[in-house]
């Protein structure tokens, strides 16, 4: 059994006054969001089908 570790990357979407969201999806089943100001702090965990539905729906403009 091998274990995969999240591959953080900041959102395209982040801002330069540190609010960024940081997205890890490269674990199979499960795509994590959190906070880059508390890396140690918890992440908001998705099922990849899930976080597709919030991305389209965001990016649709019904997230306002």
């Amino acid at each position: 059994m091998t274990s995969a570790s999240p591959r953080w990357r900041k959102s395209t979407r982040s801002d330069n006054d540190g609010n960024c969201v940081e997205v890890a999806d490269n674990l199979a089943g499960v795509v994590l969001v959190r906070d880059s100001k508390d890396p140690a702090g918890p992440a908001l965990s998705f099922t990849p089908d899930a976080w597709r539905s919030l991305i389209t729906a965001l990016r649709a403009g019904h997230g306002d």
